[in-house]
């Protein structure tokens, strides 16, 4: 039969044993079903007619599972003359030969979460060339208790391993081609926790106080705000570079007289607001050890950065700010003025956006009032 998503949704349990039903358009390819009704993908490769498991239906879906099956096909292909790999090489020397390509060929932060997910939660001591499924897997579900943290280590580990395929230091990669994703948030901070946030901002101060403070004031990405120099300040404006934003795309963005009052406040230090400690030309990374000290005494519902750009959004709403113009502030593309329409909507909605700010402004000085 031709497997499509409704035939393997639909195919029944044998009454015993497994059974499996093989694709018409994809020789050696198939699903098994076990008498409990567990669906496994499987492919079959090799004169000998091995048979590989490639993960469970529906935690990967059949177009995935196809791919898989082609790769598996194709490796065999390639090893078919058994060819001995030109060097074993031990995972932490993997571990750094990819670091140090990371470093070179990705952008500093993208280097930084690889560094940070591979050396805390990936220490085996062994060949990378004898790491199995079961080596790799463990370390993942030991993770299921933070789904964020579980879906970039898969992530990390999964790119690792396909750049030692492509460097020869192993054969196939030991990580399937599964997907791990976290459920979309939607936490917004209370009046109450929004304020005690301001406050607690208020008594740590600079650096991280003060980014906190303008994450509320502004609605930006955490590292937007990280990276702000003073030499995209134009008046009341901060103008980010095209380049620079998620979006690619130049973004003006009014400062309110509360976010105003915040940089005027901070010490000099060059271009950037927020440098690195003892690094003046890179922009402060301290996320988690600031967040950490942060929060400790802090008495809110745990919330992390980005929930203050959801807050933001969610208060703009309440004080009847218009959603397009909300759409601006948050330097969002794909909302209510997206595709064609803005093609030919040129108009920058820069008055609309100040009174937003400055509404904004008067509603959390009632929050923060003594």
């Amino acid at each position: 039969m031709k497997l499509t998503d409704l035939h393997v949704k639909r195919l029944k349990a044998p009454e015993t044993g497994q059974k499996t039903h093989f694709d018409e358009t994809l020789r050696g390819f198939g699903v098994r079903v076990s008498q409990g009704g567990t669906k496994s993908f499987v492919v079959m490769y090799g004169p000998s007619r091995k048979l590989r498991t490639l993960g469970r239906y529906p935690a990967l879906s059949l177009a995935e599972a196809r791919k898989a099956a082609k790769r598996v096909q194709a490796e065999f292909l390639d090893q078919s003359d058994h060819a001995p790999l030109p060097e074993r090489v031990d995972f932490a020397d993997a571990r750094s030969r990819f670091l140090a390509d990371s470093k070179v060929r990705n952008k500093e932060r993208t280097y930084t979460d690889y560094r940070r997910l591979l050396n805390r939660h990936f220490t085996f001591s062994k060949d990378v060339s004898d790491l199995t499924r079961r080596d790799v897997m463990s370390v993942i579900e030991g993770l299921a208790k933070t789904p964020s943290e579980q879906q970039h280590a898969f992530v990390a580990i999964r790119i690792m391993m396909n750049w030692c395929v492509k460097r020869g230091l192993i054969h196939s990669s030991p990580v399937p081609p599964l997907s791990y994703t976290t459920p979309a948030r939607s936490h917004i901070l209370s009046d109450v926790d929004l304020a005690t946030v301001w406050r607690r901002s208020d008594e740590v101060g600079y650096p991280y106080g003060n980014i906190n403070q303008l994450l509320i004031l502004t609605g930006q990405r955490r590292g937007e705000v990280a990276a702000l120099r003073r030499s995209w300040i134009e008046d009341d404006l901060v103008v980010f570079p095209a380049g620079f934003t998620k979006n690619k795309r130049e973004h003006r963005l009014p400062l309110s007289p509360m976010a105003q009052k915040v940089l005027s406040g901070l010490p000099d230090t060059g271009d950037l607001y927020f440098p690195a400690r003892g690094v003046e030309d890179r922009a402060f990374n301290g996320w988690g050890k600031s967040k950490q000290r942060f929060d400790k005494t802090l008495e809110v519902a745990p919330y992390t950065l980005h929930d203050l750009r959801r807050t933001f959004s969610s208060n703009m709403a309440r004080l009847s700010t218009p959603i397009h113009v909300t759409e601006k502030l948050l330097n969002h593309i794909s909302g209510t003025v997206s595709g064609v329409a803005a093609v030919y909507n040129r108009y920058s909605y820069l008055d609309e956006m100040r009174l937003a700010v400055s509404c904004h402004d008067d509603h959390l000085a009632k929050l923060i009032e003594p």
